[in-house]
């Protein structure tokens, strides 16, 4: 699909355990419940739903596909300062039915959507949203595939014993990530093995956690964070090649 091909976007609200929640969609403007296109739910990073991930929704969308993003923090919450993160990340984690659920309360907004093929959806994350996808397609998420672009490994639990119909996962990984050991890689990729999930990892030799963002080498960001453009040009190519695998029907 062509890189100018006209997008339409709204916001869509949705809820759950009490809290307000405000999505994105956005898909190309041919999507329709008569021919409603493969979806991408896609989970943003530590810094919540703002221009960076409206931008990179865009970009999906580019690719043919109906772009949920979703708002995990709630009501748009978009966090400036590391010490805001480290609340939000680990209220989730600690409460990972939360979690989880927040992530389901998105999936059902988005099937919702006429633009959506309910049974064509990949989850695709960036950083924390990359551990959300994986956990989402590891807890039952009705997702047939999930993406994890410099996801927190750190995050997960073990458990694929019971993974929902997720059928094939795509890891796009720094090697120099301190957040993706090659321990939890390696953990991470024997899982999926024993779950009898197909499983690719892309890794980037010497790149770094956050590698897709250029404000991840702004004054004041932890160790072991830093853009790579090499590295994140990478991974957009291969995630676009895994989602036209995964999505596009064979008789296209």
């Amino acid at each position: 699909m062509s890189t100018d091909t006209p997008l339409t976007e709204r916001d869509v609200e949705y809820t759950h355990d009490g809290t307000r929640m405000i999505g994105l969609l956005v898909a190309p403007v041919t999507a329709s419940s008569e021919a409603p296109l493969p979806g991408i739910l896609l989970v943003h990073d530590a810094f919540g739903l703002g221009e960076d991930m409206t931008a990179t929704a865009r970009r999906y969308a580019q690719l043919g596909y109906a772009v949920f993003a979703a708002d995990v923090w709630g009501e748009r919450t978009q966090p400036t300062e590391g010490s805001q993160i480290g609340p939000l990340i680990g209220s989730m984690v600690s409460d990972r039915e939360r979690w989880m659920g927040r992530m389901a309360a998105a999936h059902a907004a988005m099937v919702a959507q006429p633009e959506v093929d309910a049974a064509a959806i990949a989850a695709a994350g960036y950083c924390f949203g990359g551990s959300s996808a994986l956990e989402f397609a590891r807890t039952g998420g009705e997702v047939r595939g999930a993406i994890g672009i410099h996801a927190g490994l750190d995050l997960l639990d073990s458990d694929w014993s019971a993974p929902g119909p997720v059928e094939r996962v795509l890891i796009c990984t720094g090697s120099a990530d301190p957040m993706a050991t090659s321990d939890q890689r390696d953990a991470l990729q024997d899982a999926l093995t024993g779950a009898g999930v197909d499983w690719e990892t892309d890794l980037y030799s010497g790149a770094q956690h956050a590698f897709t963002n250029p404000k991840s080498d702004l004054p004041g960001m932890p160790p072991g964070v830093g853009y790579d453009a090499r590295a994140s040009q990478r991974a957009w190519d291969s995630t676009a090649r895994f989602l036209a695998d995964l999505l596009t029907p064979a008789s296209a």
